[in-house]
């Protein structure tokens, strides 16, 4: 009994310690999310300003709708690593629910390995994965995901991207989502402001674009593609160690508790041999006293 409220102690310390850790990581995580937020603000209000022109679908490939959708491709943002409570079971049970019975054909991209074994047990199409990003990625780390999106959409192998992830509400709270990446979708303008941090208020601005509308379309459209992932990065990084720290604070309370009941047991026991062990010497000096 002894052997295990050591051991038990000694967990504690460890799920103590990934709590400290995930609660100073999650801090940083959504630190990272505001400090990009006014560059995707700016950079989405100039899209919608460019994209509301006459004719948008010819303005760039990745503005034009598919006449048909043959075959749609899923970003599924995970983690490399476990203890993060019910974090990975909901993002896959998400998926699954929302891709099973799909009408078309789904390969995914798997970032993380949680999310990439998941799906590899499953039996699904996995077309690449992203494994080992920073503690704390940049926007470079995860471009290349982005990129890939792109040239599988423009090539014609995919008809259409969905980004899947777990959104970011508050400590306890966090849910899986999915939003559609590509082709770039203008309907919910206010409602997409908002998400990325601050709705435009007021009328439009007119704005006289250099050196013009195709150039800057051709840079900004795919950087925006990016950032939208890098964002959904970093809204399952700070779900994930936000979860971690959940499951880990009530780890470190059950091994607490279940320390305390151990030692009360391990207290009575000891009393009760020592109970035992003292009516066996008066016992024994009764017994000496009457032989004599």
């Amino acid at each position: 009994m002894r052997l295990r409220i050591r051991s038990i102690k000694n967990i504690s310390q460890v799920t103590r310690a990934l709590q400290a850790v995930s609660a100073s990581r999650v801090q940083r995580a959504v630190q990272a999310m505001l400090s990009s937020r006014p560059y995707a603000t700016k950079a989405w209000q100039v899209l919608t300003h460019i994209a509301g022109q006459p004719g948008r679908s010819s303005l760039h490939p990745l503005l034009a709708e598919r006449d048909e959708v043959n075959h749609v491709l899923v970003i599924v943002i995970s983690g490399d690593r476990g203890l993060a409570g019910p974090y990975y079971t909901n993002l896959l049970r998400f998926v699954l629910q929302t891709y099973q019975d799909y009408s078309v054909p789904v390969s995914y991209i798997a970032v993380g390995r949680k999310g990439r074994d998941l799906l590899y047990r499953r039996g699904k199409k996995i077309i690449a994965e992203f494994s080992d990003l920073p503690a704390h990625p940049a926007f470079g780390d995860v471009s290349a995901i982005g990129r890939l999106a792109v040239d599988e959409f423009l090539a014609g192998q995919v008809d259409e991207v969905h980004l899947v992830y777990t959104d970011y509400h508050n400590m306890v709270r966090q849910t899986p989502t999915r939003k559609k990446l590509l082709p770039l979708e203008f309907e919910t303008t206010e409602e997409r402001v908002v998400e990325i941090g601050a709705a435009h208020r007021g009328p439009s601005p007119a704005y006289i674009y250099e050196p013009g509308q195709d150039e800057i379309l051709d840079n900004i459209i795919p950087r925006f593609t990016a950032l939208q992932v890098y964002h959904a990065v970093l809204e399952s990084l700070a779900s994930e160690h936000a979860s971690r720290m959940v499951a880990m604070k009530n780890a470190t309370d059950n091994a607490t508790e279940l320390a305390k009941l151990l030692q009360l047991a391990y207290n009575k026991a000891r009393q009760q041999s020592i109970t035992n062990e003292i009516l066996d010497i008066v016992g024994g000096a009764e017994a000496l006293a009457q032989a004599q």
